[in-house]
């Protein structure tokens, strides 16, 4: 069970920060005040432990449906990205993968694509019947896609591969219903942001605190698994944050660390300059296109 203790995780972006300073890219004083800073946070008796429980993708998502087209700063950054890519190919069979409530799918139907949705959530599925009415949508795992050999000339993924533990039998499955010269493309969280623990939370109907089980593939994790599927790389970007010089005048020091819904990022207002210095010029997001060779 995690065991989620707000001062371990100040302490962390703090230590990010000083790993930062130690390479030079800032000075004495700096590195002194985080010093004192973590000196301060250390006698802070107000920064308390909570225990969270992780539940799996099918459990997570059936809470998260009725509330997941909300606002969502990770959508803003990847539809534009997915939709330049989509703007390249021509109309065809797709299959959008881990298809959620039918965000891709939608904007797939409307380029004129045939599509099925693919999702192992009940809930989401209905959700997206409703919103691309015209549609195939199967309840099914990406591990074994419901479909035959070289059956689609596009497969859609966005925000889903991070909840997989082995990213190989996925592009497997990606790599043999694809077409040669179909297109895979896919957005996800970038290992950065795993690392620093931006994964779904939510409650359980009784109160308790959970998140959706999470898993840092690293850059090249993707790639040998799209090799060894037979894919071939065609474009990789990394969106990221602002750089440190870019960032203007950090905020006051928030006086607490918010409720645990907003954790992490209320925790990171604790410690503002040092949460900037941490995450200057780090990517959160990744966004790939394979090809079917």
């Amino acid at each position: 069970m995690p065991y989620e203790h707000p001062l371990a995780y100040i302490l962390g972006v703090e230590g990010l920060a000083l790993l930062r300073a130690y390479t030079g890219e800032h000075d004495a004083r700096f590195v002194e005040e985080r010093l004192a800073e973590i000196r301060k946070l250390l006698d802070d008796d107000d920064l308390r432990p909570v225990e969270v429980t992780t539940i799996d993708t099918r459990e997570g998502y059936r809470l998260w449906s009725a509330t997941y087209d909300g606002p969502n700063s990770a959508f803003d950054s990847d539809e534009p990205r997915i939709d330049a890519i989509l703007d390249t190919l021509p109309a065809g069979d797709a299959l959008d993968a881990a298809c959620g409530t039918g965000r891709l799918a939608a904007r797939l139907a409307g380029r004129g694509h045939r599509v099925t949705g693919l999702d192992s959530s009940p809930e989401m599925l209905e959700r997206a019947r409703r919103r691309v009415p015209g549609g195939a949508f199967l309840e099914g795992d990406l591990t074994a896609i419901p479909l035959p050999d070289g059956s689609v000339d596009l497969v859609t993924c966005s925000l889903a591969l991070t909840h997989v533990r082995d990213l190989g039998p996925v592009f497997a499955e990606f790599g043999r219903v694809l077409r040669p010269g179909g297109q895979l493309v896919i957005s996800d969280m970038h290992p950065e942001s795993v690392f620093r623990g931006h994964i779904p939370l939510m409650r359980l109907p009784d109160g308790r605190p959970v998140r959706v089980a999470s898993h840092r593939h690293l850059i090249g994790d993707y790639i040998r698994a799209g090799l060894a599927a037979g894919l071939q790389v065609r474009r990789c970007e990394e969106p990221s944050s602002p750089g440190y010089a870019d960032m203007g005048p950090a905020p006051e020091p928030a006086t607490g660390p918010g409720p645990w819904e907003g954790w992490p990022w209320s925790l990171t207002d604790l410690v503002p300059v040092a949460s900037r210095a941490a995450a200057a010029d780090i990517p959160y997001l990744v966004v790939w296109q394979f090809e079917r060779a």
